[in-house]
């Protein structure tokens, strides 16, 4: 029998916390400046990424990305030849775009990378479920000895201060950090490992790493965006606020009623595992159908309206100057519902 308890630590999510309003002298949304830097050559004007899903992010997702000042990142789950080719269709259209795209930790990820490199990608994605993994080190090593300082390393994901800092160590740039908290992510439930994502943000936020931290996980609107920015990511990566966009893969399905549909899944999903490696092993993701949302370019639009709007609420005209001027507060059970929209009964 099992004696040893350690202390369980308190960990908080979103829903969680609000941002307290500061004094502002900001007249417009027009005079915040949201660009942030992954990297000394890797900036971005809208701090958003989008997931390297295949129901999210291919090449017109990628170049979409682009045109607002975020980046896209091409999914792994395809050919060489065919991510490679996915690559090239960004550059075609967007010769200056800074292009990320996917690979693995084992089986072809370097030759992967390899490619992905020579076909223009300047950001390589090493993307696991869990990258605090001795893999991940063995993968980001490797990539990091063929390229050096020329290639930017994005790694992930992670949930706790010692995994960002191991793979900042090992070589990552940016660390994607959450684990579990996804929409279609069933991580938590299969396993009962994860730590709820602002907290992981939070944590990572306090190492002395210079790597990058990337939110991935858990945001459901451009509120959450500000808190995960407010608590210290650079970045946010986005999956199921971009899915069943027009610029996501994959064909609309219309249903009897007409409404069109797209598939949005997990990558740890039966059916993605099955698809695209013939069998799977632990599900810890489901498959979904999302309405047709329209152009992506909608969706952006609004985020970066209501991330301007959170940030002017704190007085902060950049990211930098939201670290610093964020307040807190802790919510109540009551507090959380009195938070979302309600309609008062007559």
């Amino acid at each position: 029998m099992n004696t040893y308890f350690p202390f369980v630590k308190e960990a908080l999510t979103y829903d969680d916390v609000l941002l307290v309003p500061q004094i502002s002298n900001i007249k417009s949304r027009k005079e915040i400046d949201l660009s942030t830097n992954l990297c000394s050559n890797v900036h971005l004007t809208l701090p958003v990424i989008s997931s390297p899903m295949d129901t999210v992010s291919e090449s017109d997702m990628a170049t979409a990305m682009h045109n607002h000042g975020g980046l896209g990142v091409i999914h792994r789950y395809n050919t060489i030849e065919k991510q490679t080719e996915l690559v090239r269709t960004v550059l075609e259209n967007n010769p200056e775009a800074q292009v990320a795209a996917a690979t693995g930790v084992a089986g072809d990820f370097l030759d992967r990378a390899v490619a992905l490199v020579a076909a223009g990608a300047t950001i390589i994605c090493i993307d696991v479920a869990h990258g605090h993994h001795v893999l991940m080190k063995r993968a980001l090593t490797f990539i990091k000895d063929a390229f050096g300082e020329s290639v930017h390393l994005m790694a992930g994901n992670v949930a706790t201060r010692e995994g960002f800092e191991d793979l900042a160590e090992w070589g990552a740039d940016s660390v994607r950090c959450n684990v579990g908290g996804g929409s279609i992510c069933s991580t938590r439930i299969q396993t009962g490992h994860g730590v709820p994502g602002l907290q992981t943000i939070i944590d990572c936020a306090r190492s002395g790493h210079n790597a990058a931290i990337i939110a991935d996980g858990g945001l459901r609107s451009s509120g959450d965006i500000v808190k995960a920015l407010a608590a210290g990511a650079d970045a946010v990566m986005l999956g199921s606020m971009l899915a069943g966009t027009n610029e996501t893969p994959g064909t609309a399905v219309t249903a009897p009623d007409g409404q069109q549909y797209k598939l949005y899944r997990g990558m740890a999903s039966k059916e993605a595992q099955v698809e695209w490696r013939g069998e799977y092993s632990s599900n810890e993701g489901v498959s979904t159908k999302i309405p047709i949302k329209g152009p992506v370019d909608d969706v952006l639009t609004d985020l970066r309206n209501g991330i301007a709007s959170g940030l002017s609420y704190s007085g902060a005209r950049n990211l930098t100057s939201l670290w610093t001027r964020a307040k807190w507060v802790r919510q109540t059970p009551a507090g959380q519902k009195e938070s979302k929209t309600h309609i008062l009964p007559t």
